[in-house]
């Protein structure tokens, strides 16, 4: 068995989102041949060397089920793209390309985080380019803890904000971005998040049959992606 989830957005002002992950790694992924994280794993993280207690706790969480035997694989999102390898050691977990290639239930699946698949959003595609340069991430790392703290609650109310005003269709995946990325990496199959929108879309690539499954963020209760025996199957569960 194989779980894949997203957008938990951990934070210390959800609780009730911990316990559910918590929960998940005491449960089903322990008995998960690996456990795939496709980003926004956190709701905010300003760079490996300003870890706070509570993200220090979900660290060694993840390195206990790491030890268990459970493979990990953590890919970045839009929220969390500062996270490096020291974090990752610690964890116990690896640090996955977005995109990334992987063989599930048999055949090559796409994985990505789901922004760079919005390119509607023209204003966020610019930042995104500017952040996610080697340089400016060189230099975002080495600003101080306190300018860190201050421009992310900054860059997260603005995309708040800017969330809400923008038009649905834009902050959703281009239609058109799928089958051009999904043909390009030779798939037909595509996981990703990112657009809080979970379901089992239908398409066609290069003329053939393909699927793209949008994992569910965790709000009001959690997503998983279950690869098994019986394929795949994406379902919601209930937090405790």
């Amino acid at each position: 068995m194989i779980l894949l989830i997203s957008d938990l957005h951990l934070q210390e002002e959800r609780p009730d989102i911990t316990r559910a992950f918590l929960d998940l790694l005491d449960g089903r992924a322990r008995q998960a041949q690996a456990l795939y994280i496709l980003g926004d794993f956190f709701e905010a993280w300003i760079g490996d060397d300003a870890m706070t207690p509570f993200q220090l706790s979900i660290c060694q969480a993840l390195r206990t089920l790491a030890n268990s035997g459970t493979a990990i694989y953590l890919m970045h999102g839009n929220r969390d793209f500062l996270i490096g390898q020291a974090f990752c050691r610690a964890a116990g977990c690896t640090l996955l390309a977005d995109p990334s290639v992987v063989e599930l239930d048999g055949e090559p699946v796409l994985l990505m985080h789901g922004d760079t698949l919005c390119t509607r959003d023209v204003g966020y595609m610019k930042l995104r380019r500017y952040l996610r340069n080697p340089l400016s991430l060189w230099l975002l790392r080495h600003l101080p803890l306190t300018l860190r703290q201050k421009l992310a609650r900054k860059l997260r109310s603005e995309s708040q904000t800017q969330t809400r005003m923008k038009n649905t269709e834009i902050v959703d995946v281009t239609p058109e971005e799928v089958p051009r990325v999904m043909a390009e990496h030779g798939v037909r199959t595509l996981v990703h998040g990112h657009t809080h929108r979970p379901a089992l879309h239908k398409l066609l690539v290069d003329g053939q049959p393909a699927r793209r499954i949008v994992l569910g963020d965790w709000d009001r209760r959690g997503w998983a992606l279950q690869v098994d025996d019986q394929g795949m199957q994406l379902a919601p569960f209930e937090f405790t």
